[in-house]
């Protein structure tokens, strides 16, 4: 049900009040009094009034002063004051509109002319808190929206983040709730790939730095998308350097058949790369290293900086192996090679001796797959 508006009637003569009082409560409004300017004043705080028949004749504070702090009132500045006087109104209009009034009536105050006055006045003035309530509305969804807005940014900031170590589709599950945090520290069965270019150092002592960006902006550009068609996560890569895991945070049921799928991929990709580069006189290979196993994988970093990194004997072993590829060597050790023996050739290296291991490693060189010709 729709609250009566409110009018607050002030007049320093009870007869009067109780007039205005009795007709303006028939026709439905709720009335408060007041019987001075300043119990006026403290009337229109407490009550916030729709509306003010104001006599202009009071003791202390006149009508005038009373309208002239009402419109001064960020709060009632808009409040439609009828001001209300036994004068002669043509001599006192002017003076009711420099204090702020809307409207003027004399007195003996004609009823119908009052009750048609109030009416309008308090149309406008619902337009006006009409139009309010919508800007506070407004406000708030505004408020809301940029609230949606920063949440969404810091969305896609985090998204950007996960996208550089893991697939698009697991961190959009992680953002999603769907999967478990995979920055925390965990111990997963792995296998790691480290991919390295053959020649850098010398050709990035003898080239110009624009060069040098644009050689590894083509090489990561190519490795990178491999890296993503398989599923492949980054834990990072520096310079000329990638390495990459699979089985974590993405359970596969083969991952070490997709990591030699990929770097297969990728040594067909690096011969592509290769002749381009040869035509612009750099000689360039790239050599790759897979090891299966163990790893205790998660964020490491501190304040704002965190990296995604995998720990564990699995990630040296698939390094130290990648260091002893020539291009385009992709070299595994036989525990690797008990996983993708069925798929693909290969051809002993004999027991390497790898830095920061007391025994030496059996390695193998992977040829191609198994019944794939030589072209």
């Amino acid at each position: 049900m729709t609250q009566p508006r409110k009018i607050l009637v002030v007049d320093d003569t009870p007869g009067n009040l109780k007039l205005l009082t009795d007709l303006l409560t028939v026709k439905g409004y709720a009335v408060a009094t007041a019987e001075s300017g300043h119990e006026a004043l403290a009337r229109i705080d407490a009550d916030c009034p729709d509306l003010v028949l104001l006599d202009v004749m009071m003791p202390g504070m006149d009508g005038y002063e009373v309208c002239k702090r009402i419109r001064q009132n960020p709060a009632t500045e808009i409040l439609p004051v009828v001001m209300v006087t036994a004068l002669d109104p043509s001599q006192e209009r002017t003076k009711g509109i420099e204090a702020g009034a809307d409207d003027f009536l004399g007195k003996p105050v004609n009823q119908q002319e009052l009750l048609a006055r109030v009416r309008s006045l308090l149309r406008v003035k619902e337009y006006y808190d009409t139009i309010q309530d919508q800007r506070a509305e407004l406000a708030d969804w505004n408020k809301k929206l940029e609230s949606r807005v920063e949440e969404q940014l810091a969305q896609l900031e985090k998204m950007g983040r996960m996208k550089r170590f893991l697939p698009p589709q697991l961190a959009e599950m992680v953002l999603a709730g769907e999967a478990a945090d995979p920055l925390k520290p965990h111990r997963s069965a792995v296998t790691v790939v480290y991919v390295d270019l053959r020649g850098f150092t010398a050709f990035s002592q003898e080239s110009e730095p624009e060069e040098i960006m644009t050689v590894l902006n083509e090489y990561h550009s190519e490795m990178g998308a491999l890296i993503q068609e398989y599923n492949g996560t980054i834990d990072h890569f520096v310079s000329d350097g990638i390495m990459v895991i699979f089985n974590d945070p993405i359970p596969v049921p083969n991952p070490t058949e997709l990591a030699i799928s990929m770097v297969i991929a990728m040594r067909v990709k690096m011969a592509d790369l290769k002749e381009k580069w040869q035509k612009r006189g750099y000689e360039l290979d790239c050599g790759f290293g897979i090891a299966h196993g163990y790893a205790t994988i998660g964020a490491i970093g501190f304040g704002g900086r965190w990296e995604y990194s995998t720990i564990g004997t699995v990630a040296n072993l698939a390094g130290r192996l990648c260091d002893e590829a020539k291009g385009p060597q992709i070299i595994i050790d036989q525990k690797t090679l008990s996983h993708i023996e069925d798929i693909v050739e290969t051809e002993p290296l004999g027991l390497l001796n790898l830095k920061g291991f007391s025994k030496q490693i059996n390695a193998f060189n992977v040829v191609k797959f198994k019944g794939v010709h030589d072209d």
